[in-house]
């Protein structure tokens, strides 16, 4: 028996064709501004898309070598792979013969790209997942099993190998992504509507180049709903604005903080929401806080070295801070890169005889770049090469490049997560500040990047006491200030282990290293009232990273309160509080000052 209510209506199929008719012009129309969008593109060396072909030879170098010198072992893999792939198309067959539209039984490992039930429950999902989960794990194990290569040859052909596998992830493509089609039907394909709207809008704003929106953009206003953390520019010069923060309490630690962020990202990943705020935490436990503010560099800058942030950054800005405080000495802060710098700055310090720095933090940072972790693979000559043409015809590097390359340390994540939900899923990018912070990056001078790149990273010459600065030659163990480190544990831009090695060779007597869990940011930006990750300790630096771990003391919630009481006992008595500025320093603008505002353009 039927009603009335099982008939189509007509008018409903009508209107459903109408809206699908509507949505193919709309694709029409959105097809041509794609078009004009990538056309749009500058050109870029090549050094900076792609490892050059040596990587890609050695790789086949060493597969034939192996074919040739242990045929057994590639025949082995084969036909495992073979076995495998047969297998699977047995037992799908056979789920069908006997009349069973249903999959056979997964026993392969999980993996959330595929978290919808589809890639479980549906006969045809089921099995391109499972095929590609045996063709990755065959192409990996194929790459980390070759023996003519060294292990440096062997992590890069594993790291680029990995980016193909996961390029070529069923969940990357519509044909084969069972969330995206059953959208598309559900909305009679306005999702693939603004998709195609989403992409071409990344395309227009990066000027013919993708590079996908993680935030959206305009739920943030920064000074109004993120970097609102009260305070005043006290100082400005061509490289940075000084920020002084309005104190919370009425006394404040005589020992001024100085906060140096890394400039390939703006400081205010330390004053996101106010909750997650370090900047406010801080102030509010009693220190005279300010922090630098970094210029975002044009062709202009093309001259600026390492020796221009050395002596028209740091040292300009602990002058000022000693002036507006009238205080001798500063506890000194230097995140990630801005930390590598700052440790040149302390040993050439040191050499001159300057004890302007009572002490010394450092998060997440690199000083030995023997083993820099997986930022390794983008520090061999094929990459650094295409940087130092590019500067050298741009003036500067476009903050662009170095957004794409931190990407696709984690391109699952950052990369083709994103898209999926963006492009293929027609979903607005969330507003999450942490990562609207992350697509608000900044360029890098042309001559510093080289010099960067080429001198401490590739030849390593501060881990091995050969930098020449301003006149000296500087080595890690002409640190002797007390200095506290935090790294984190699964940071994939600073490893932690890197970070150790470092540390270990600093001149200094009292050292304290923590490893927080968590990543390069996360793992920094975790207040203690989140109470969400964890912090181990060691006061034993003698042995290696290893033994430092197995030792070490895990204790549950942030480490923030622990490097308080450490910035404590590194500073002085406690004096009446201090508003911002000074006669000689009258107030330039509010906080978060001007540079903070300036986006990154390209020439």
């Amino acid at each position: 028996m039927t009603t009335n209510t099982d008939i189509p209506d007509d008018n409903d199929a009508a209107e459903k064709l109408e809206r699908l008719n509507a949505n193919l012009a709309k694709m029409d129309e959105l097809s041509k501004r794609l078009v004009a969008a990538m056309g749009k593109k500058k050109s870029a060396d090549p050094g900076l898309q792609a490892p050059n072909q040596d990587v890609y030879v050695q790789a086949a170098a060493a597969y034939m070598a192996e074919m040739m010198n242990n045929p057994s072992k590639i025949l082995e893999q084969q036909v495992n792979y073979w076995g495998k792939s047969l297998k699977h198309y047995v037992d799908a067959q056979q789920q069908l013969a006997h009349g069973k539209l249903a999959p056979p039984e997964d026993k392969g490992p999980t993996d959330r790209r595929f978290k919808s039930e589809l890639w479980d429950t549906h006969p045809y999902f089921n099995f391109i997942k499972q095929q590609y989960m045996h063709s990755s794990a065959a192409i990996t194990d194929a790459m980390e099993n070759l023996d003519g290569l060294s292990d440096h040859e062997k992590g890069r052909v594993s790291f680029f190998t990995q980016q193909i596998v996961d390029m070529f992830a069923p969940t990357n493509f519509l044909a084969t992504n069972p969330d995206a089609l059953s959208k598309a039907v559900e909305t009679d394909g306005a999702s693939l509507v603004q998709g195609l709207e989403n992409l071409v809008h990344d395309i227009e704003a990066n000027e013919g180049d993708l590079l996908v929106s993680l935030a959206d953009e305009t739920a943030f206003k920064i000074g109004e709903n993120i970097a609102a953390t009260e305070g005043s520019v006290v100082f400005r010069n061509h490289m940075f604005e000084l920020i002084q923060y309005k104190p919370t309490t009425e006394k404040v630690h005589s020992t001024p903080i100085v906060i140096f962020p890394p400039w390939i990202n703006k400081f205010y990943v330390m004053d996101l929401k106010p909750q997650n705020s370090l900047i406010k935490w801080l102030v509010d436990q009693g220190h005279t806080l300010f922090i630098v503010s970094w210029v975002n560099p044009d062709e202009t800058y093309a001259d600026v070295g390492i020796d221009t942030y050395v002596d028209d950054g740091y040292l300009t800005a602990f002058e000022q801070v000693k002036k507006i405080t009238g205080e001798k000495q500063i506890n000194a802060v230097g995140y990630c890169i801005a930390g590598t710098m700052l440790s040149l700055v302390l040993a050439l310090m040191k050499k001159r005889g300057d004890k302007t720095v009572k002490s010394a933090t450092f998060f997440t940072m690199l000083s030995d770049f023997e083993d820099p972790g997986e930022m390794g693979v983008f520090l061999e000559d094929d990459f650094v090469d295409g940087i130092e043409r590019q500067v050298a015809d741009k003036g500067f590097l476009h903050s662009f490049f170095m957004s794409r390359t931190f990407s696709y340390l984690r391109a699952n994540d950052l990369v083709y997560g994103p898209a999926i939900r963006s492009y293929m899923m027609g979903e607005a990018p969330p507003a999450f500040d942490l990562l609207y912070w992350n697509g608000d990056s900044t360029n890098l001078p042309g001559r510093f990047v080289v010099e960067y790149l080429r001198d401490l990273c590739q030849a390593n010459k501060l881990a091995k006491g050969t930098f020449e600065l301003l006149g000296e030659t500087l080595s890690l163990a002409d640190i002797e200030l007390p200095i506290c480190a935090v790294a984190c544990e699964t940071d994939h831009i600073a490893a932690w282990r890197g970070s150790y090695a470092g540390i270990k060779q600093y001149g200094s007597k009292d050292k304290t290293f923590i490893v927080s869990e968590s990543g390069h940011v996360a793992g920094i930006i975790n207040p203690p009232s989140k109470k969400k990750y964890g912090h181990y300790t060691n006061t034993d630096m003698t042995g290696t990273q290893d033994e430092w771990w197995a030792g070490a003391t895990f204790s549950e919630g942030s480490w923030w309160p622990r490097w308080d009481a450490w910035l404590s006992g590194n500073s002085s008595k406690m004096v009446s509080a201090r508003e911002p500025g000074s006669k000689e320093f009258p107030i330039l603008s509010p906080a978060p000052g001007t540079y903070v505002q300036v986006k990154s353009t390209k020439s």
